[in-house]
């Protein structure tokens, strides 16, 4: 698989997802360092103490996810985010989203707060302070809170 090069982000994400009739309500935050694009890329979680505990990577045709247990192949990052939370998050469009813009591979509506895109409102207005959320509203809800850290 080819190393992600272009734009590295770091920061702390939270993610919660509400509960629905099949499974109870799941959240998870961590630390993370994003790096590449939604072509190729590469996204490390990180525990407090800064050690990696999942590391997936992907490319056109290829995704793959790294954890203490082992390796696991998905055929696209939504495959990769259901299997790990249940739901499909925005993975391919989050290079985008963290530097405050739509991804440009879908459509998108802008609005006073951000814009929507794929069913997620995307806010944006506290991005000069480093804090992005998106929200997707429809069953079961889904909140993504980013707190990006400052540039070195």
């Amino acid at each position: 698989m080819p190393s992600a090069t272009g734009p590295y982000t770091t920061g702390r994400l939270a993610v919660r997802v509400d509960a629905s009739p099949q499974r109870v309500a799941q959240s998870v935050s961590a630390g993370f360092e994003l790096r590449g694009t939604d072509l190729v890329g590469e996204l490390r979680l990180l525990s407090p103490l800064g050690t990696s505990v999942a590391q997936a990577r992907w490319a056109p045709g290829r995704v793959r996810l790294e954890t203490g247990e082992g390796q696991r192949e998905f055929g696209s990052l939504d495959e990769l985010s259901m299997a790990a939370l249940g739901e499909a998050l925005p993975l391919a469009a989050l290079p985008d989203w963290l530097a405050g813009r739509p991804w440009p591979a879908a459509p998108h509506t802008p609005n006073a707060e951000g814009f929507e895109q794929q069913g997620w409102q995307v806010q944006l207005t506290r991005l000069a302070e480093g804090f992005i959320e998106a929200r997707r509203t429809a069953p079961p809800a889904v909140q993504l809170r980013i707190k990006l850290d400052a540039p070195a």
